[in-house]
């Protein structure tokens, strides 16, 4: 089960490329259901999700990077790419900010999200100062969304 909110960035901390980071590019053989393919560094999965905005089930089973680069060619709409800075959320011991930075087709997107254990602590969730709108429950910045815009 993935429990996640989701944020706009304007204007992210200054020194976020500090962080450790992971370089991801992703494509979608569906976008309903969800049927995502993921090259995160050197790893490679193939994932379904459900249905929802704040919580929604999720699967991911390993690829090799043969079998990757033959459904990528497959894969519909747009090849999205992006860095995934993982900053450590002040004041928890557990919870993360991934703040992915997108390159190519949507360069100057940023979005931060949060990942959660349970939807009550997601529901309850205050953000940083330094995030902006909460776009969660939109469905409009899903990456699957914006991999068909045109």
């Amino acid at each position: 089960m993935e429990i996640e909110r989701k944020y706009l960035i304007s204007h992210p901390p200054a020194d976020y490329t500090a962080y450790p980071y992971h370089f991801i590019e992703q494509g979608y053989l569906s976008t309903e259901p969800v049927v995502r393919i993921r090259r995160e560094d050197d790893s490679f999965y193939l994932t379904y999700k459900s249905k929802g905005l704040l919580e929604r089930e999720e699967y991911n089973l390993p690829l090799t990077r043969e079998s990757y680069e033959h459904l990528i060619k497959k894969a519909d709409g747009h090849i999205l790419t992006k860095k995934r800075y993982l900053i450590p959320l002040e004041g928890s011991d557990h919870l993360t900010i991934e703040l992915d930075v997108f390159d190519g087709r949507f360069k100057g997107l940023i979005l931060a999200e949060v990942e959660f254990p349970e939807r009550e602590e997601a529901e309850r969730f205050s953000p940083p100062s330094w995030f902006g709108e909460d776009v969660t429950f939109s469905g409009e910045y899903q990456n699957s969304r914006l991999s068909q815009l045109l």
